[in-house]
């Protein structure tokens, strides 16, 4: 009975290849059916001449197999065999586990254009359209290289106070809060904490301040005060309106967070509670501790904030 089946060149892809007639010499051509023929390589041949299976003791260039020494006229050969790659079968979808990889075997020449998404990327920071990545893989704000946006925290409802969290740390000496579209519930004072993730510093605050009110100078300070007051005082000269957006500042600290004194200096303008007067105050304070910092506090002296505010920390990095 007939084979019944695939054939048998559907089953592996060795090929046989014409028997090479020798004439003394110690190269000759492979060919095929009369055609010159190119190997995958030396180690894909078999071949046997005068019943003596010849492998790996010659060598071949294009369909040039050289022998590395003469083959006598008298010789026989009795076949030529190719050995290709195999039977060749198309892998399943979704068969190939990250296990099958070889280590190191997938590289950027593999990858094509465009093809790695930001959402692939281990950078921190935020990660669109107005933002670039870092040298130190860190997503961050255009600022001439020196401001690294940090924290930002946007007001939801009417808490008594907003805090940053943990943003001082070692990386940089020297920090920047901008303030902006303040709102509180009611007139008052504006006022400032440093503190650490067990609790707030309430004491020993230190705090001067050179400002103007309507052309009228107002100079204040504290020397042992609870919290630091960012407009001078309390008071009703002092007071920032309920009206939307009427405050705003840039607020420096200077190493918050290696142990040594900290340094805050920052400048303030609003519009007055009581008669819509401009105001603007100049502020230099510290702490009477030498106390490591890595967050800070901000509350108005009465009231709540509104949800219009917003107070964003920036790293200055280190000239």
């Amino acid at each position: 009975m007939a084979y019944i089946g695939r054939d048998t060149d559907k089953i592996s892809n060795v090929e046989v290849l014409d028997n090479i007639t020798f004439d003394g010499s110690s190269s000759y051509t492979l060919q095929k059916g009369g055609s010159n023929f190119t190997p995958s390589s030396a180690n894909t041949l078999l071949l046997s001449i005068d019943g003596v299976v010849q492998a790996g003791n010659f060598t071949v260039s294009g369909s040039t197999i050289d022998f590395g020494t003469a083959v006598a006229g008298t010789s026989t050969c009795d076949f030529v065999l190719h050995y290709g790659v195999g039977l060749i079968t198309t892998v399943s979808d979704g068969t190939v586990t990250e296990a099958k990889i070889g280590t190191s075997a997938v590289t950027s020449t593999k990858l094509a254009d465009s093809s790695v998404s930001l959402a692939k990327l281990t950078a921190t920071g935020t990660k669109d359209a107005t933002t670039f990545l870092r040298g130190d893989n860190t997503f961050a704000e255009p600022g001439g290289g020196s401001w690294i946006l940090l924290n930002t925290q946007t007001v939801t409802g009417t808490p008594s106070s907003v805090e940053s969290g943990a943003v001082f740390s070692s990386t940089y000496d020297t920090y920047v809060i901008v303030i902006r579209r303040i709102n509180f519930t009611a007139n008052g004072g504006f006022y400032m904490y440093l503190g650490t993730s067990g609790s707030y510093t309430t004491s020993g605050y230190k705090w001067g301040g050179s400002g103007v009110r309507d052309g009228t100078s107002l100079i204040t300070g504290g020397g042992n005060e609870p919290e630091i007051s960012l407009l001078g005082g309390t008071g009703t000269s002092y007071h920032v309106n309920t009206t939307q957006d009427c405050l705003s500042g840039v607020i420096w600290v200077h190493n918050p967070y290696n142990s040594n004194r900290t340094s805050i200096h920052g400048e303030l303008s609003w519009e007055n509670a009581s008669d819509l007067a401009a105001h603007i105050n100049n502020i230099g304070a510290h702490p009477n501790t030498n106390t490591s910092y890595d967050r800070w506090k901000f509350a108005p002296s009465t009231g709540n904030f509104e949800a219009t505010t917003i107070i964003q920390t920036f790293g200055v990095i280190n000239a």
